[in-house]
């Protein structure tokens, strides 16, 4: 059966991000305390990935070092079960949701939301970046929740990991396998824009990844 996920980052005054830090931060303290999350990230840290064009052809050979990080890498980047609860409505959250609490709630260009059916669009950012550059980012895995103030305290590390030279760039985007409609906004392009924009409106971010269906 095949998924849909969603990966946000939007924009929001500090009222609403103070409001919504004891329901989140937990999920994301959650994500990151799992028992293998730390594991799966040192892993990718130490053996990132090739291109993905290759990454199916170990699948089949049981001593294949290069299938183990990949599922390891794919279980890193899955939306986890914790921040999910937030997005399903399900305890501790009862009858909070993602979509009608938070992003119902949003205007015009103050969020990123990138959908993709049978992909994860967290997954093909980081593999994108690279752990190199992902390790700059806050938070958990494309979760996080940060007042105006931490919004404009990691703005830098935020642009050393998303600036990229032309040549840079042009690595990253052979490395992003999701399709774009047209007009739709790359994983590359959105989450700095929301900082830069966060930033200039004083404002705060709330950075979520779930499975939508």
């Amino acid at each position: 059966m095949g998924i849909t996920s969603a990966w946000s980052v939007s924009a929001h005054d500090d009222p609403f991000i103070t409001d919504l830090a004891p329901r989140l931060l937990p999920l994301i303290a959650a994500e990151r305390g799992e028992p293998f999350a730390r594991e799966r990230w040192e892993r990718w840290r130490r053996e990132p990935l090739p291109d993905f064009r290759t990454w199916w052809q170990p699948f089949g050979r049981s001593d294949s070092g290069e299938a183990d990080a990949l599922l390891s890498f794919h279980e890193l980047t899955a939306s986890g079960e914790h921040v999910q609860k937030m997005y399903d409505g399900l305890p501790p959250e009862g009858d909070f949701c993602l979509l009608t609490h938070v992003w119902d709630h949003i205007d015009g260009d103050d969020i990123f939301l990138s959908i993709h059916s049978k992909e994860f669009a967290l997954r093909s950012f980081f593999h994108a970046i690279g752990p190199q550059r992902a390790v700059l980012l806050p938070g958990w895995c494309g979760n996080f929740l940060l007042t105006s103030v931490q919004v404009r305290r990691t703005l830098p590390a935020v642009e050393r990991a998303l600036g990229f030279t032309r040549e840079e760039r042009a690595r990253a985007q052979d490395q992003d396998w999701l399709d774009y409609r047209d007009g739709e906004e790359s994983v590359l392009d959105g989450p700095l824009r929301m900082w830069r924009k966060a930033v200039a409106d004083g404002r705060g971010l709330c950075g979520v990844s779930v499975t939508v269906c």
